[in-house]
């Protein structure tokens, strides 16, 4: 976690398999812990062809039942139908936007929004910004991708600095996300 959080959480992502797999592992670890999806980043990249949306996307049922045995991933059926049917909508976002990071960074106006949170407690689990972005992404199609959850791929990408301000990524990421 401390490897993750010194040198990924939070750093602005404009690739958009990336955020696709970020998206994916977000909506993953829906009622687990972080810690779990990150020991099982590695088996997920193996299994979803290294978080490609156009190979996602054919996955067949075959392969979702053959996913259904694998030990190495979370091993549920809604969560895995979740990342066929969001690399489909990643698809069309790209198609429509030009790319999946156009449109996702839209939420935030193109930019990292830098917040100044205090303590642990003062970070919401959800804005204005991560409801926005799970309607459209539900309007889309998508899937597990509630407000929280769509914070937490924010928080996780970049689009929000969530860094508490005594944090030495703060500061970094606070330097190399200015305009």
């Amino acid at each position: 976690m401390l490897e993750y959080h010194d040198r990924e959480w939070g750093v602005p992502v404009h690739d958009d398999r990336l955020l696709f797999e970020f998206l994916i592992l977000e909506g993953a670890q829906a009622g687990l812990s972080w810690m779990t999806i990150l020991r099982k980043r590695d088996a997920y990249r193996k299994a979803f062809k290294a978080f490609d949306p156009g190979t996602v996307a054919r996955f067949s049922n075959a392969t979702v039942e053959r996913l259904l045995t694998n030990s190495a991933i979370v091993r549920n059926r809604r969560k895995i139908e979740s990342a066929v049917r969001n690399a489909r909508a990643v698809q069309a976002i790209a198609r429509e936007q030009g790319s999946f990071d156009r449109y996702i960074w839209s939420f935030v106006g193109g930019r990292p929004k830098r917040n100044a949170w205090k303590t642990m407690g003062d970070i919401p689990a959800e804005t204005a910004e991560s409801r926005a972005m799970s309607k459209d992404l539900i309007k889309r199609g998508a899937n597990f991708v509630g407000p929280t959850i769509c914070y937490a791929f924010m928080q996780a990408t970049g689009l929000v600095n969530d860094h508490l301000v005594r944090c030495f990524r703060y500061r970094q990421l606070s330097v190399t996300t200015r305009a």
